[in-house]
């Protein structure tokens, strides 16, 4: 939230990251729906799970096209700007901003892990944390230093997974060790059974499956992609932040250029990488590791021509009652991503419905509809009585070690 002694320079800006980051929330679930409601290799390859016919195909395709890696990509752009904006109003508070960015990400990385094992397995905020701790320290960099760290950055995992696909097909990978690619891409008829019945049935095999996908996550995952992706887009948000684009700074010819840009090149490029991966039959020796990197690097693209369209949204004073609302989204976006996964695990776990792996990516969407209208009518209601969500509050008095005013003042 912002303060009464904020600059207005700084509070514009705010304003805009606020946006981005409710936009870039809400448009998160359409691809963690998926996570949620069936076996975990549906996320990845939509042919591993379920009906990939009629309605359930556009749906995939839509997700595929305009969110898979998009929102996450703006999430972690959104996220290295913050590490610079908390850093700046630290130091000028405190003349010092290390312990608290230190302490403050310490307590996210305790979030995550509460998340990801307890919760669900597909939590970023472990992600988030760790890159927090090495990304921090590029906050004083040029944005020509920043931009080229982060397009090295996110090379490197775009070369690790074309070397896996090369020994793949070279036959360099022993048969052996082929077994647990083949279960993260498609997994057979007894091993997605077992799955199921882990996430319907009792509270102590749903944290069993929960905690070993997570683990997957934490470790393999994280070290081949994640350190490297959400690192450099970090480092991409913070040079976005320092060069105002993030901010609305630039001209409406500036965003128009970005948003066309952006968004025609990495449409097509997704586009043709979908049209490949669907003729391939989304074959692991294909469509896995290279038949990603359409996707991995459109996706950087679209994330860009997103920023350039809520920008010039922004600053053209298109729909305010929405922005209005995508703002308060965004100021409680650590409660806002918290709720989808209780709510969600509700509906389709053993704890709560079990209806997982009983619903199509039809009603999936019309689910993630329900709850972004959820979401943006309770937001700003509880922003109208109190200044932070509860786990920004809750974050915010373990930072500080002191407990904060949440409610406003009459």
């Amino acid at each position: 939230m912002i303060n009464a002694a904020t600059p207005a320079s700084q509070t514009t800006r705010i304003g805009h990251l606020d946006i981005l980051r409710g936009f870039a929330l809400l448009g998160i679930l359409l691809m963690n729906i998926q996570g949620f409601a069936m076996p975990s290799a549906a996320y990845l390859n939509p042919s591993a799970w379920g009906d990939l016919n009629g309605i359930n195909f556009f749906v995939w395709a839509f997700s595929h096209l305009f969110a898979d890696s998009k929102f996450m990509g703006l999430f972690s752009i959104l996220f290295g700007a913050g590490v610079c904006l908390f850093a700046e109003r630290a130091h000028a508070k405190f003349g010092h901003s290390a312990a608290l960015h230190y302490k403050r990400n310490l307590w996210l990385l305790l979030f995550g892990l509460i998340h990801a094992h307890v919760i669900w397995y597909g939590d970023i905020l472990y992600s988030y944390a760790l890159c927090s701790f090495w990304v921090y320290w590029f906050r004083n960099e040029s944005v020509q230093f920043l931009l080229i760290s982060a397009l090295l950055c996110l090379s490197v995992a775009s070369l690790y997974s074309l070397f896996v696909h090369y020994a793949l097909v070279a036959n360099y990978i022993p048969k052996a060790d082929q077994t647990g690619i083949q279960y993260f891409w498609q997994p057979n008829a007894t091993q997605i059974q077992h799955e199921i019945a882990a996430y319907t049935g009792g509270l102590a095999a749903q944290l069993a499956q929960t905690s070993e996908k997570a683990v997957f996550l934490e470790t393999e995952v994280f070290t081949n992609t994640f350190v490297w992706r959400a690192g450099g887009m970090m480092l991409l948000g913070m040079a976005l932040f320092k060069n105002g684009v993030l901010s609305g700074k630039k001209s409406a010819a500036f965003y128009s250029k970005l948003a066309i840009t952006g968004l025609v090149s990495g449409f097509f490029v997704t586009a043709y990488g979908l049209h490949k991966n669907t003729e391939a039959g989304f074959a692991l020796n294909y469509s896995m590791f290279f038949g990603s990197q359409f996707n991995y690097w459109g996706s950087i693209l679209m994330t860009l021509g997103y920023i350039g369209l809520v920008n010039l949204a922004i600053n053209r004073g298109f729909a305010k009652g929405l922005q209005q609302r995508l703002a308060a989204v965004g100021q409680m976006a650590f409660t806002n991503y918290i709720f989808h996964s209780l709510l969600c695990t509700l509906i389709f776990y053993g704890w709560g419905f079990g209806l997982f792996a009983q619903w199509q990516r039809g009603p999936q969407l019309l689910l993630v509809v329900v709850i972004w209208a959820l979401q943006l009518w309770y937001s700003p209601l509880w922003l109208k009585h109190y200044k932070f969500g509860p786990l920004e509050w809750l974050w915010r008095s373990l930072t500080y070690w002191q407990r904060q005013e949440i409610r406003r003042l009459a």
